[in-house]
């Protein structure tokens, strides 16, 4: 069963930046802080659908969405030529298979533009991942010295903590080696 036989060129390469939209939409609603990382994700989703979407036309060769024209090529039908049209059969098999080559081929001919366009795509979107991946790197090892400089004050702010715990032990009366 073909999901997507119905869908034509133009409404594949639309479904390709909606998939892209609404992850990118779902992911800035998920991590409202980090937008940086709302644009990799769709670029990644992007890059994705593209490539099925490319992957779907060539496994989908012979269809008429791809811009085929149609015409197939028919070899003559030797075997009703009269006295030796029987002698012709095996000629007749080998120019069906030729003639099935060549409807092939012109198959193919005319999906791979279609499919190279969703691969160009998916590889601008590559292209256009690595400034935004380094961003998000950048953004990420900010937020993770952020988050180290408020352990190391913490860390801190709880060794003066059991230094004046200590004190306070010592001034109260408690052994030092007791547990509060």
């Amino acid at each position: 069963m073909d999901i997507l036989g119905a869908i034509s060129t133009d409404w594949l390469k639309a479904l390709t930046w909606i998939a892209a939209l609404v992850c990118g939409a779902a992911m800035l609603a998920w991590r409202r802080r980090r937008p940086d990382q709302a644009l990799l994700a769709a670029l990644l989703v992007f890059i994705a659908a593209s490539v099925g979407a490319g992957i779907y036309v060539l496994n989908h060769v012979g269809d008429q969405r791809w811009g085929s024209t149609g015409q197939e090529v028919r070899p003559p039908n030797l075997t009703e030529a009269p006295v030796v049209g029987d002698f012709l059969k095996p000629l007749q098999g080998a120019l069906g298979d030729m003639a099935d080559g060549v409807n092939g081929f012109m198959d193919f001919q005319s999906a791979l533009p279609v499919a190279l366009g969703f691969f160009a795509a998916a590889g601008w979107a590559f292209a256009a991942c690595v400034p935004v991946g380094l961003l998000v790197l950048a953004a990420s090892m900010r937020a993770a010295r952020r988050r180290n400089a408020e352990l190391a004050a913490y860390g801190s702010e709880l060794a003066d903590l059991q230094a004046e715990l200590e004190r306070v032990k010592r001034h109260v009366g408690y052994p030092a080696d007791d547990i509060i």
